[in-house]
């Protein structure tokens, strides 16, 4: 499986591949049970999942050493680009925000598992001190014009947020626009034809 699957445009070593595959074993071995992600994405884990991750990473500003993930879930994205910065940024920190309890404990489990230097806060992101993040992320949570107050709490003056988005990233962007101004850049998606990447920074109340 991680041989025939790059994770298009992210050289990392072999070893880190491993940890992404014991990764996605732990996700297998806890779904049944927590409903991480849904059964039908299941059989085409790697590259709906691990690549659809990793492909942020390349965007992720060099300087960003303080990283916030939200509705964090399986880890997706956090953890895969946990794994990948522990290779190629190591000063690099992620915490992962998750407020259903057994999600949670899921992710303390990859964290302690495969040895990531992480942080998990069980609650929701509106009631987290803010973070002052240099990246913030979010996966398939909220739609964008909810994503930005926590954006505007927890990112600092600097920071830029990352958000996967499906074929409707035009409606939320348009939404979006009647509440905040912002600065943003759309990233064709590597997996998915129809999906993009917004990269937000620059938020303000309109």
């Amino acid at each position: 499986m991680m041989n025939g699957a790059r994770l298009r445009g992210v050289d990392v070593s072999r070893e880190t591949l491993e940890r992404l595959a014991d990764f996605e074993t732990l996700i297998r071995k806890w779904n049944p049970a927590i409903n991480l992600i849904s059964k039908k994405s299941v059989d085409d884990f790697w590259n709906r999942h691990i690549v659809d991750s990793a492909q942020i990473f390349p965007h992720i500003p060099i300087s960003a050493d303080r990283c916030l993930d939200i509705g964090s879930g399986a880890g997706l994205p956090g953890i895969v680009l946990a794994l990948l910065s522990a290779e190629l940024s190591p000063k690099r920190k992620f915490v992962f925000v998750e407020v259903d309890q057994r999600k949670a404990t899921f992710l303390r489990e990859v964290v302690r598992t495969l040895g990531i230097s992480a942080g998990i806060e069980s609650c929701r992101v509106e009631t987290l001190r803010p973070f002052e993040a240099d990246l913030l992320t979010a996966r398939a949570l909220a739609p964008l014009s909810k994503l930005l107050p926590f954006a505007q709490r927890h990112l600092s003056k600097t920071g830029v947020c990352l958000f996967p988005k499906g074929e409707n990233y035009l409606l939320e962007l348009d939404e979006a626009k009647k509440l905040f101004d912002f600065e943003y850049e759309v990233i064709q998606s590597l997996t998915d034809s129809k999906a993009k990447i917004l990269k937000v920074h620059g938020i303000q109340n309109a």
